[in-house]
């Protein structure tokens, strides 16, 4: 980094080192806390060292806009539940990738008419991808926080509208790296970067039901992508790998969850101009079910040797983790063997379900993954479903054209008995119905998860 002191690069290593060791750390239950510390430690010391050695232009907007944003910051995340941090991260994504974009924008108006071709290509891969994910975050923002319906919004002409901007935007980046001079360049950075809004509202608008937290983890990788370009054009090593970091793991993260849903990421979105994968039903279905109270399902439960919980969005909505876990622990106690089920895309973004139960500080042993939990579901006298839908439904497996139709999901329905805790007979998050529901074998406890779960932990205490 020309003109960068000695010890100022080696802090800047220092904080490369700590997201590095963030990201392994994040990738477990149990060093989660302290990755996270890490990161935050070495983000700060990346954004504090510039004011030792680099001569600032308006040095107060600069603390103004530093105190404002950590104040937001921090008001957000204190207030913010467990059910709104999907959106949360939706939003901090959309403003990296917007930020990222806006200060390539000051640097391509400050571009002269010999400035390296590569470095043209960075900058207006940074404004247009950056773009992209800032418009694509706002609209997932949008939907998870239901200030727009959650299902594909598509109209007539979509992907021809689609293909014109996305065309339109490769043309602007061409001429702003080919023809510089042709034009005022920061006029056409600024076209450019309009363009890339439209790409972005176009791509996510078809995209709805469960498929949104992948598409979050999608716009998370380019936002790291533009940190990654924009840290090239302002020759900031630490962006620089900062970016990459992210960028990668967003991408490795989205195949992981297109895997774990059975469908490819172009199919995820673009499967609703099909008309095919993303459109969801959304009825409600009159067929008869089986229901009972509290007092049954802890006769049922106090009868069973092993019984598994599937965890979903319903119990982070109703903040009854803490609650399950006195249950289980109860049924514990009485020689009973409890897991927990987690489903790669339970929730409403990965790890949802892993860090609501570690909050409620579940034994990490309790808690496990589809692919090694799957086998034991036949084996298995009662599962506890506790607002789960999606991740346990049948037509995954036995209804092609449904918008779940090849996701792998857990398979309660090979239990010989299912407990399934619901608010109502609503759809879930993908907008089909669930065929477990109707299954002889489910008996449904109709109401507030944390309500239910201490009625039934009542019940169980009083046998």
């Amino acid at each position: 980094m020309t003109g960068t002191p000695v010890w100022a690069q080696v802090a800047y290593l220092v904080a490369a080192v700590c997201f590095i060791l963030a990201l392994k750390g994040l990738s477990s239950p149990k060093h989660a806390r302290a990755g996270n510390l890490v990161g935050a430690v070495g983000a700060v010391l990346a954004c504090v060292v510039v004011f030792f050695y680099a001569h600032l232009d308006h040095l107060v907007p600069i603390l103004i806009a530093i105190a404002v944003g950590t104040a937001g910051g921090f008001v957000g995340a204190r207030r913010v539940q467990m059910t709104q941090m999907p959106q949360l991260v939706a939003l901090f994504n959309g403003v990296g990738g917007g930020a990222a974009a806006l200060v390539a924008l000051l640097e391509l108006a400050d571009a002269g008419p010999r400035e390296p071709a590569f470095t043209l290509v960075a900058t207006a891969f940074t404004i247009l991808v950056g773009s992209v994910s800032f418009a694509g975050s706002m609209v997932t923002f949008a939907k998870l926080q239901e200030l727009m319906t959650s299902r594909p919004v598509v109209f007539r002409g979509l992907p021809v509208a689609f293909g014109a901007v996305l065309v339109a935007a490769l043309v602007l980046a061409y001429l702003t790296v080919a023809h510089p001079g042709s034009w005022p360049i920061e006029v056409g950075g600024v076209l450019l970067a309009l363009v890339g809004l439209a790409v972005g509202l176009l791509l996510v608008l078809p995209v709805g039901g469960a498929d949104v937290p992948i598409v979050i983890s999608l716009l998370n990788a380019f936002t790291g992508l533009t940190v990654a370009a924009g840290g090239y054009v302002l020759g900031n090593t630490v962006l620089l790998v900062a970016g990459t970091l992210v960028g990668a793991s967003g991408t490795f993260l989205t195949k992981l969850m297109a895997a774990a849903m059975g469908r490819s990421v172009g199919n995820i979105l673009f499967g609703a101009l099909r008309g095919g994968s993303t459109l969801g039903a959304g009825t409600t279905s009159d067929r008869p079910v089986r229901s009972a109270g509290p007092e049954d399902m802890a006769i049922l439960l106090n009868y069973a040797s092993r019984v598994i919980v599937v965890p979903g969005y319903g119990l982070a909505v109703a903040q009854a983790q803490h609650t399950l876990r006195e249950v289980v622990d109860l049924l514990g106690e009485r020689g009973v063997t409890v897991d927990y089920a987690i489903h790669p895309v339970a929730g409403r973004m990965p790890g949802h379900m892993n860090v609501l139960l570690a909050e409620a500080q579940v034994p990490y042993e309790q808690l496990k993954e589809m692919d090694d939990i799957n086998s034991e579901f036949k084996q298995t006298d009662v599962v506890l479903v506790v607002g789960a839908n999606d991740v346990v439904n049948p037509a995954a497996k036995t209804t092609p054209g449904a918008p779940i139709y090849g996701m792998p999901i857990l398979n309660a329905d090979q239990a010989r008995q299912v407990i399934f805790m619901k608010r109502s007979m609503r759809p879930g998050f993908a907008g089909i119905e669930n065929e477990l529901l109707f299954d002889p074998r489910t008996t449904l406890l109709f109401g507030d998860a944390k309500e239910m779960l201490g009625k039934l932990l009542a019940a169980l205490k009083a046998q």
